[in-house]
């Protein structure tokens, strides 16, 4: 993301991940771990929301962990059309946040494994902020979000994505009363308006 973006390699699951680091100035405040788009059509943690979503996350002082899943970049393995993924995202909360609070955010195929890392998560430790962008919930069978989480959640979709239609992020949060942002002409990956999607997080994680 820039010049003070950490690099390492970490074991995983499936082998060794890819992990970039970019820390707030001074001490943080946490932990964000931030999970990226499908891997068998250009996701990767340099994806320009999953980006956006670091610099957020650094502005309002948390430490941002973004992630190669398996078979992507640097990072060992082969696409497990979501399982073997969630389990790279729990490996990397455990190596890079295992103490402290934890942001969990995601982007579309990312944004539905997050979904069940925080299912997964919210028994064992406290969120202190979940953010879920482009949902990919007409792909994937997203996890709902605890009742306990919907004012620490903040799911976000643009009103003209054509690669997750915003009706399926409504017929998914609809039943859990689950409240969406819904981002006026915004397509799936935000062109033109991602410095209102940084925004929106920034006001979400700044609400702490």
């Amino acid at each position: 993301m820039n010049a003070q973006t950490e690099t390492l390699i970490q074991p995983g699951p499936a082998g060794a991940l890819e992990v970039a680091i970019d820390r707030p100035s001074g001490v943080a405040r946490g932990t964000a771990v931030i999970a990226h788009p499908h891997p068998l059509f250009g996701g990767t943690l340099s994806n320009k929301v999953v980006q956006t979503l670091a610099r957020a996350c650094v502005a309002t002082g948390w430490t941002a962990v973004r992630f190669n899943f398996r078979g992507v970049g640097q990072s060992a393995g082969a696409y497990d059309e979501g399982q073997g993924e969630l389990d790279d995202l729990l490996a990397v909360v455990q190596a890079q946040a295992g103490s402290g609070a934890l942001v969990l955010a995601g982007f579309s195929f990312g944004a539905f494994v997050t979904s069940h890392a925080v299912a997964r998560l919210s028994a064992e430790r406290e969120l202190a902020r979940v953010v879920l962008v482009g949902t990919a919930a007409s792909r994937f069978a997203v996890a709902p979000i605890a009742p306990e989480l919907h004012a620490r959640t903040l799911v976000i979709h643009g009103e003209a994505d054509d690669t997750v239609p915003l009706s399926a992020a409504m017929d998914w949060a609809r039943p859990q009363a689950l409240a969406v942002t819904v981002v006026p002409g915004g397509g799936h990956f935000f062109h033109g308006q991602l410095p209102l999607l940084r925004d929106l997080v920034v006001r979400h994680l700044a609400g702490l």
